[in-house]
């Protein structure tokens, strides 16, 4: 099993920043992607970014530019960190984990004001 716990979220205002966090434990030298994923309110989940275990990127095309997903292997943490954000980056965020299986965290809550 794999175990993630995310954190960071929060209000802030449109063109503010926030870094979310995901730390993940349990048999987490068989992980190999981890990935980042929103969903608004009435809509559905989708990806955000992407990060394999060399350490390849990839994002949607809303957050290029603006998203930067990064991972502490030390840590075993994977972070998000957001700038310029606009009021339909609002969502709840999880962190997922690819191992054997694909695990997934509980999401934290990200609101971007007007």
């Amino acid at each position: 099993q794999v175990q993630l716990v995310e954190s960071g979220g929060g209000l802030v205002q449109a063109g503010g920043s926030l870094r979310l966090s995901c730390a993940a434990s349990g048999i987490i030298f068989s992980i190999n992607t981890m990935a980042w994923y929103r969903q608004a309110p009435g809509k559905q989940r989708e990806s955000v970014a992407s990060i394999t275990g060399r350490g390849t990127t990839n994002y949607a095309d809303s957050v290029k530019g603006r998203f930067t997903i990064s991972r502490d292997n030390a840590k075993n943490t994977v972070y998000l960190q957001m700038t310029s954000l606009k009021p339909e980056d609002t969502a709840d965020y999880y962190c997922k984990a690819t191992a054997y299986l694909d695990f997934w965290g509980q999401g934290t809550q990200v609101t971007v004001s007007s």
